[in-house]
């Protein structure tokens, strides 16, 4: 990396010689060359965010090839941010709500989306690229889900917070470049929150019986990728490590969600999400009824729909250039 730097150096104090330019136009030769992408990003506010609304039906009649009469499916997700930055502050919101159902003349009707997402980042730079942070963050659903055994037999998985994951972390978050950044923390709080009797009765999501929380206390990683490829195109994951010192260190929690969006018109857009999520306290459900060992939970969802986007861009600052 030096011999690189250098080499450039080189390149732009010979391109001055030979092309005898001022110093000034050194200097801003320089600053598009070495100047670091965080210096340009505007201060004060940035809000804005997304929604989207997916509707499917489908009817038979005498259809030879079989099938149910009817379906329907209604899913939408609202992504919202809130970002401040000002001199060596910065405070990132986002919230990610989503909920989808489907009802056939079968099975009746089920959930297919169910979450609540809210990530609250402040942070202290310490270097143009390095910010000492504290997060906090909940995630839960919004209604009750089950794990239906046959078409007449359902067991309660969850409800409102029912999990709920309560984390509250302090660490360093790396902004490797605009899009792509990391935060670390070796010393993060977690409420795993069951609020629910026959749930929390049953032990569920590690809690010991009838106790309706347990606190843990670990390390956390954060790994964040934000990046629009084109004016159509854009792609978000987040993946969240946990280990916690206190019970099995070993066994790392998982939460991962990624979303590409394709938007096709100006309002109509493809949407893929994809969420991964591990828990060794997390049991998974047999076909009996019964509660098996814990599995990898995998969620997709494709849909075509209406997309609405929207932003404020009144409320930026941009930063004064290093010669203005």
């Amino acid at each position: 990396m030096r011999r690189i730097i250098a080499l450039l150096s080189f390149l732009v104090v010979s391109a001055a010689a030979f092309g005898q330019i001022t110093i000034q136009q050194f200097r801003e030769q320089y600053n598009r060359t070495f100047k670091n992408p965080f210096d340009t990003i505007p201060e004060g506010w940035r809000l804005g965010g997304i929604y989207n609304l997916t509707v499917n039906q489908g009817a038979l009649s005498n259809w030879a090839a079989g099938g149910d009469n009817s379906s329907i499916s209604i899913a939408t997700m609202l992504s919202t941010y809130a970002l401040f930055k000002k001199g060596h502050h910065s405070w990132d919101n986002t919230l990610d709500m989503a909920y989808g159902l489907v009802n056939t003349t079968s099975l009746g009707t089920r959930k297919s989306d169910d979450r609540i997402d809210l990530l609250s980042k402040y942070g202290y730079s310490i270097s143009k690229q390095v910010n000492f942070s504290g997060l906090f963050n909940f995630r839960s659903q919004f209604t009750r889900g089950y794990s239906y055994l046959d078409e007449n037999t359902k067991v309660l998985t969850s409800s409102f917070a029912a999990p709920a994951y309560v984390l509250f972390s302090l660490g360093f978050d790396y902004k490797i470049t605009p899009h792509l950044s990391v935060f670390a923390s070796p010393a993060t709080t977690r409420w795993v929150i069951v609020n629910n009797d026959s749930l929390a009765s049953a032990g569920a999501y590690g809690v010991d019986s009838g106790r309706r929380s347990r606190l843990e206390f670990g390390s956390f990683v954060s790994i964040k990728y934000i990046n629009e490829f084109n004016k159509t195109t854009s792609y978000r994951t987040r993946m969240d490590l946990f280990s916690n010192y206190l019970r099995r260190p070993q066994n790392i929690n998982l939460y991962w969600t990624n979303v590409l969006s394709v938007k096709a018109f100006k309002m109509i857009s493809i949407n893929i999400s994809l969420d991964l999520i591990y828990d060794n306290d997390i049991k998974s459900v047999k076909s009996d009824g019964s509660s098996g060992g814990p599995a990898l939970q995998i969620k997709e969802v494709l849909g075509v729909g209406l997309s609405y986007e929207f932003n404020n861009k009144s409320r930026y600052q941009r930063k004064p250039a290093v010669n203005d």
